[in-house]
């Protein structure tokens, strides 16, 4: 077994369709329960640490391996370090990660539900070029997706285009500024007291 399939497993779990795939698994990804932090830890603390540190690079020769370092980057320190700063601690080398794969074309070899993990990386970055490239990744997967994934991925798209108009707005996300140590101004204090501003 290559060492980056547990934690695709665990992230996918073992349906086909993306609906299905989604429908099981939308709760590890983007739902909250202190349990599923725990295991994040438990399971692949190591893994995600090594991966912060500039190590499992050789992972990226593959486009699995490649989904799987992204997720120990991006994906999995919101998990185990959430609420803290380290949270964010592996965004910039995800995204180089992604960009490498990106100008290999490594994304066209996986499944569509699996790409939406690589382009959250762009719509996670606080630049503006990332979050067109998110906003474009994600409508490509609209337009190519099955009619009955349509409201799935119209979803995913609706949220890149949110994200993106944060970023348009302040260059930043407002809501990372008390993690980060970051003195939010007063438009930011406003912006902070609408609902949907702390994705």
């Amino acid at each position: 077994m290559k060492p980056w399939q547990p934690l695709l497993d665990w992230w996918f779990g073992s349906a086909e369709s993306a609906s299905e795939v989604a429908a099981q698994r939308s709760g590890l990804w983007f739902g909250y329960r202190a349990e599923q932090d725990v295991e994040a830890r438990e399971r692949f603390g190591e893994l995600c640490a090594q991966a912060m540190a500039g190590d499992l690079q050789d992972w990226a020769a593959t486009a699995d391996g490649w989904l799987a370092l992204i997720l120990l980057l991006d994906q999995l320190p919101r998990m185990i370090h959430r609420s803290t700063p380290q949270a964010f601690a592996g965004d910039a080398r995800a995204q180089e990660v992604v960009r490498q794969g990106l100008a290999q074309g490594l994304e066209r070899e996986l499944p569509a539900i699996r790409q939406v993990f690589v382009y959250l990386v762009l719509e996670h970055a606080e630049e503006l070029t990332s979050q067109d490239r998110a906003v474009e990744r994600f409508t490509g997967l609209l337009h190519a997706c099955a009619e009955d994934e349509r409201q799935l991925f119209a979803g995913y798209l609706d949220y890149a285009e949110r994200h993106h108009q944060v970023i348009q707005r302040f260059a930043r996300f407002p809501h990372r500024n008390a993690i980060l140590g970051r003195s939010s101004t007063p438009q930011e204090q406003a912006f902070l007291q609408q609902p949907g501003s702390r994705f």
